[in-house]
């Protein structure tokens, strides 16, 4: 891609001059040499029935297999490893949600190295206490990454701290633009990438390793509709940012300097998706693939299922980024897909209020193959006659057309139920 006269407003296709973001091929294969034996070089393979689901041709990269359980290990690996003496013996700094917390941690831990983290309040426990199993120094300051990093770069002042940046340093692009070469050298078919954005560091590290191996590659970033930070500044939008997502590992309130000139130069568009569509790629991942993703490592399986159409018939690189989410989070998630797949559902059923009537209704569910999970009886809070109830049941059943079979099987015992949606 040749580099354009971007004028006074940047775009796609366009780099700008004055904003040069020196990250090339050459840095990344460097850095691949820094981690071989450092982090694991992560299978990269069709998932045919997700392909067949999609309608293209899908390939998983599994960095949530990662010691860390995170791609995040690469750029902190490479970035701690290029550590001066002095740098190393002071120790060094990062802010982070989680993931790029943990890659500091550990590999700090293993070079030696003393390493304070600052987190988020709202961050998850689980991230907290495996940050911490790795020997650092834990901060919780601010409601967010930006009051965070705000803090750290405090610390690092006073205390001459190395800070590490999860996102916006050369090293750290150029470690995550690992994955990307290993992506097209266990499948150098790939047509398309697709690929989570918070920061940037993972897209633009993955866009410069794929242009210089595969200049005509289709690149398209992916980010959470509640947090488009770098959707607005690529394409001068202005969509609003919310306060929560499940995908907290791109929930990014300000795009990276170095990460938005690659981004520019190099990724061809970033589409957006919601909260639904990322709950609907974990419980897929985890019920096919039997594979653990947390929001921000499923959010670009949740662009190709959201987008059909655009990605129809392509053979996709999608990034599983990480695999740390909270159990209960996940416990949500995966109540609230069975939902949405028919699976789980809430029948209402008006009977008369005497000995027996919910015998029946519990033997005539069962006749129909249904498992029932809760019953809820209510008597005071209903517009029926005095004598008559309302038996709500949460059951399990095997998809829509099992849920129209047992409301057809109280009818036909003549019960008056439906389903509440």
């Amino acid at each position: 891609m040749e580099d354009t006269d971007c004028g006074e407003t940047p775009h796609f296709g366009c780099f700008r001059a004055d904003n040069p973001a020196m990250v090339s091929i050459d840095d990344i294969r460097q850095a691949a040499a820094r981690l071989q034996g450092q982090v694991l070089a992560t299978p990269c393979v069709e998932s045919r029935t997700i392909s067949q689901i999609a309608g293209a041709q899908v390939f998983l990269k599994f960095e949530n297999l990662q010691f860390t359980a995170s791609f995040k290990e690469r750029g902190a690996c490479n970035k701690l490893a290029q550590l001066s003496d002095g740098e190393r013996a002071r120790g060094v700094i990062a802010m982070s949600a989680g993931n790029h917390a943990q890659g500091v941690a550990y590999h700090a831990q293993r070079l030696g190295l003393h390493a304070v983290i600052v987190m988020p309040r709202f961050t998850p426990g689980v991230k907290v206490e495996r940050t911490r199993s790795f020997g650092a120094e834990i901060v919780l300051h601010g409601d967010t990454l930006d009051e965070a990093r705000n803090h750290a770069l405090e610390l690092a002042q006073a205390r001459e701290l190395t800070f590490v940046h999860p996102y916006d340093d050369e090293a750290i692009v150029a470690g995550q633009g690992t994955a990307g070469l290993e992506m097209l050298e266990a499948v150098p078919q790939l047509d398309t990438l697709v690929v989570a954005v918070g920061g940037g560091g993972l897209i633009a590290g993955i866009a410069v390793a794929a242009r210089a191996l595969k200049p005509g590659i289709e690149i398209i970033g992916v980010q959470a509709l509640r947090f488009p930070n770098m959707f607005n500044a690529i394409k001068h939008g202005s969509l609003p940012q919310g306060s929560s997502t499940i995908a907290e590992g791109i929930a990014v309130g300000t795009p990276g300097k170095i990460t938005r000139a690659l981004i520019e130069k190099h990724v061809d568009d970033i589409v957006l998706v919601d909260e639904g569509d990322i709950e609907q790629a974990i419980v897929m991942l985890l019920e096919i693939e039997k594979t653990l993703v947390e929001g921000a490592g499923a959010a670009a399986l949740a662009a190709v299922l959201k987008y059909p159409e655009r990605f129809h018939g392509r053979k996709i690189g999608l990034v599983l980024g990480g695999g740390n989410i909270d159990p209960l989070l996940l416990a949500a998630i995966i109540e609230r897909g069975m939902v949405r797949a028919g699976r789980l559902a809430r029948i209402r059923v008006s009977a008369r209020d005497v000995p027996g009537s919910l015998a029946k209704i519990t033997a005539t569910v069962a006749e129909a193959g249904a498992n029932i999970d809760e019953v809820h009886h209510q008597r005071a809070f209903t517009m029926l006659a005095a004598q008559n109830v309302e038996i709500e049941l949460v059951v399990q059943t095997r998809g829509p057309a099992h849920i129209a079979a047992v409301l057809d099987a109280l009818h036909a015992v003549g019960f008056v139920a439906q389903e509440q949606k």
